[in-house]
Order: structure tokens, then C-alpha cells, then sequence
């Protein structure tokens, strides 16, 4: 951990057991309710707890792995800096009037109520009223999501919520950390998308001329599943059926997987779904809950492993407009709500799956036929080529493709040659490796 001066060890202790709460050796101060009692899922305190720290410590017996590796990795150590807990920027600003509206994809997620129910009131409390954070979703603006990116750049959007696979077709390069089916477990995903973070920052800013990102939306519970009426079970169940996308590379998967792909913004899948004009829908577990899919599903397979986050992102002439003590103050609280997403991580991962199967909705998890179909066609025929062709590899993007050569190959065993193909490659980082 960063050093763990005797400041920094309070800090940890007062903050135990609620929202706030951070990792500096002792894994059980993380355990508590959530800023918002929406993010329990309805579940009692009592319950929350228990489903957490089975979370947090795993319960092999039954199938779920520990998280503790989150709160282990550099990327972790590296907020915990960023965020100056021990020692906050000094306020020197008064009398401003700052108000920011956020864009976020839909407003019952977890992501989205983490920013309005912890971010905004701390940015409030931080500067005295002179930073208002207010949050508003995809659906009440009449946004799909491939938008995003250049109205937050054009200012029209003061601050967004910018998701890869919605953004692929116009910056394909953030696909580094949205290529679905190349990860094996939740240790793995997380591991590479934290690796690759600075190279992701970096291509929103070049994109957006120099927009920041402030801080990312960590989607646990971002595992994708197959919501149908009629169970997935073979690979011929997949051939010529519809599939709602929400991207770009879970579309090659899709295609990969036999079937078609056509694409859906957020709000959408339920009704096409009700109204067979889909034969399935892809979605991520937790937000297949505040979609309400398990109203017009019997059947989810999968899944295809996701720990995920999205980009949130300041307008550029709007933060180059904020003094340079808030600008400070936005990035340490920005980073605290991020040690937040991480608390809460494991029990979202988690129970996404277990609400859905109390709710009516069976798990048809993949055969082995399935997944060895995925590991030698999908990702090397489909997901991969995909990706390479949006990028116009080999020719241009080659920056990127070094960043997934080195990062991310050494936890999937995917390696892009100089000439644009794929090869398996050993795999030395990761679970099961050490």
C-alpha cells in the first residue's frame, strides 16, 4: 500500500464499515451499506453484508471467487494517492458557481446513483456549494450512445458517460478495453483493463481535444448474458437468431456465435424483446435488472466475463473555465468515488446473477463445446479481425495495438502480428500463473 503513515491508517478506521471506507490491510473495514440504500437491491442490511463478504473473500463451494485482488493491485494503491486522503487540496476558491451536468447511460444504475449520491454531495460539501453535480440519463436526453463522445467534445454535453462499445465506430482504438470474450475470469478482466487504463486515458484525450477524464464508472456485475423465451444450450441454438448488441465487439462476437447482431440503445431490448423483434438481448447482469428483462425473459446464458468500466468525461472548455483548486478538488473526489465503485464491486458482481435466478430468470451456463468455440473462433475469426478492421490495422492504430500486445497479451494469450493476424501466445500473468 502507499505508505501507511499513522494519517492515513485513521483515516481507514474512521471511515470503516460504510460509504467511504478503503483497503490499507485489514479487508473487513470494507464491509458496510452502500451511500444509497437503492444500491442493496432491496436486500436488508444484514443481507447485504453477508452477500458481501462471501463476496469479498469468496466461497469456492459455491462458485464465487474472491475479490480480493482488487484491493491488492497498483491500480487501487494509485487512487488511494490520487485521491490526497490524508492531505486535501486546500479550498482558495469562493464565490463561483459551477454547475456540471452529467450524462450517464441510465439513471437507476449503480454506476449513475454512485455519482449522484456520493460524487455530487462530496463535490458539494468539498467547495461549499461552488461545484454542483447533477446527474441525468441517456434515455431522458433521446440519446443512443454513439453520440456521446463528440457532443461532450462540441460542448454539448458538459459531462458524459462515454461506454467503448457505443463509441467504437467512431474511436475503435477504446475497444482496447471492451473485447468481449477474450477475458477468463473476473481477476483477469479487472488486471487488464487497469493495465491498459493510462493508454485509454490518453485516447480520449487526443479524441476530445483535450477533455479529462475525471474518473471511471466501474461496472461490476458488466458480465454479458443471453436474455431469451427459449434456452441457448448448444451452438446450433445460436445459429440465424436476432441478438441485441450494445457494441460494436459483442456484435463480432455475436456474429462469431452464428447469429445476428443488430443494435440497441439503452431502454430498448425490454419492448424488443416483449415483442419478438429480437430473438435475444446481450446485456450486462446489473443492468438487465434496471431494465426489468427478467419480465420478458425465462432463459440467460453465458456468460461472457466482463469487470468493466466506462469513461467519465469534462467538457474541455468548461474545465479549462474551472479554477485550478476545484479543477483538484473534482480529480481527489472523482478518484474517492472510484475507491467507492471498488467497495461495492464484489457484491454487485455477485448478486446481479442471484436476483435475476429469484426472479424467474434459469442460467443456461456455456458447455464446454460452447466455450472451446468461443477461445478457437470467436475471439481469434471474429472478435479480434473486428476490432483490427474498425482500427484500419495493419496501416494505422499501431500505437494501440503495441498496448494490447504488451498488456493485455500476457492475460488472454492473444497476440496481434505485425501483419494483422492473431496467434496464441503463452499466457504468464494472471490467475493461476504465480
Amino acid at each position: 500500500m502507499p505508505a501507511l503513515d499513522e494519517a492515513l491508517i485513521a483515516y481507514a478506521a474512521e471511515h470503516a464499515g460504510g460509504p467511504g471506507a478503503i483497503f490499507v490491510g485489514d479487508p473487513m473495514q470494507l464491509l458496510g451499506p452502500p451511500p444509497h440504500p437503492g444500491m442493496m437491491f432491496e436486500a436488508s442490511e444484514a443481507e447485504y453484508i453477508q452477500g458481501a463478504t462471501a463476496a469479498l473473500f469468496g466461497v469456492p463451494q459455491l462458485g464465487i471467487d474472491s475479490h480480493l485482488f482488487i484491493y491488492s493491485s497498483d491500480y487501487y494503491k494509485g487512487l488511494i494517492e490520487k485521491a490526497k486522503l490524508t492531505n486535501p487540496t486546500p479550498l482558495t476558491s469562493s464565490g463561483e458557481s459551477i454547475k456540471i451536468q452529467h450524462a450517464c447511460i441510465v439513471r437507476q444504475l449503480p454506476t449513475c446513483v454512485l455519482i449522484q449520491a456520493y460524487l455530487a454531495p462530496n463535490l458539494s460539501k468539498r467547495t461549499n456549494g461552488q461545484v454542483e453535480l447533477s446527474v441525468i440519463s441517456f434515455p431522458e436526453l433521446g440519446l443512443a450512445g454513439p453520440e456521446t463522445l463528440d457532443q461532450v467534445s462540441d460542448g454539448t454535453l458538459d459531462m458524459a458517460n462515454i461506454y467503448a462499445g457505443y463509441v467504437a465506430g467512431s474511436l475503435p482504438a477504446l475497444e482496447i478495453q471492451a473485447l468481449w470474450g477474450t477475458s477468463a475470469d473476473w481477476e483477469t478482466s479487472y488486471s487488464i483493463l487497469t493495465a491498459v487504463a493510462p493508454e485509454v486515458d490518453q485516447i480520449i484525450l487526443d479524441a476530445t481535444g483535450g477533455s479529462p477524464v475525471l474518473n471511471r464508472n466501474w461496472f461490476a456485475g458488466s458480465d454479458n448474458w443471453f436474455f431469451t423465451k427459449k434456452p441457448l444450450v448448444t451452438l446450433d441454438d445460436f445459429k440465424d437468431i436476432t441478438i441485441r448488441s450494445h457494441g460494436a465487439a459483442i456484435s463480432d462476437f455475436i456474429v462469431g456465435m452464428g447469429a445476428e447482431a443488430e443494435f440497441l440503445g439503452a431502454g430498448q431490448s425490454y419492448v424488443a424483446l416483449e415483442l419478438d423483434q429480437v430473438d435475444a438481448a446481450a446485456y450486462t447482469i446489473i443492468p438487465s435488472l434496471s431494465e426489468k428483462l427478467y419480465e420478458v425473459s425465462e432463459y440467460m446464458a453465458g456468460p461472457v466475463i466482463g469487470f468493466g468500466y466506462t469513461n467519465n468525461v469534462i467538457n474541455k472548455g468548461l474545465w479549462d473555465d474551472i479554477p485550478e483548486d476545484l479543477q483538484q478538488i473534482l480529480i481527489e473526489e472523482g478518484a474517492k468515488a472510484e475507491l467507492e465503485a471498488l467497495r461495492l464491486a464484489p457484491f454487485e458482481n455477485v448478486v446481479g446473477l442471484q436476483i435475476n435466478m429469484a426472479l424467474g430468470v434459469q442460467p443456461v451456463p456455456f458447455s464446454q463445446e460452447i466455450l472451446d468455440h468461443i477461445r478457437n473462433v470467436v475471439v481469434p475469426e471474429h472478435v479480434y479481425p473486428g476490432w483490427l478492421r474498425r482500427l484500419g490495422f495493419p496501416g494505422r492504430n499501431e500505437a494501440v495495438i503495441n498496448a494490447s500486445n504488451e498488456k493485455a497479451s500476457p492475460y488472454t494469450g492473444w497476440w496481434v502480428n505485425d501483419d494483422g493476424t492473431i496467434k496464441n501466445v503463452p499466457i504468464t500473468k494472471g490467475p493461476g500463473t504465480q
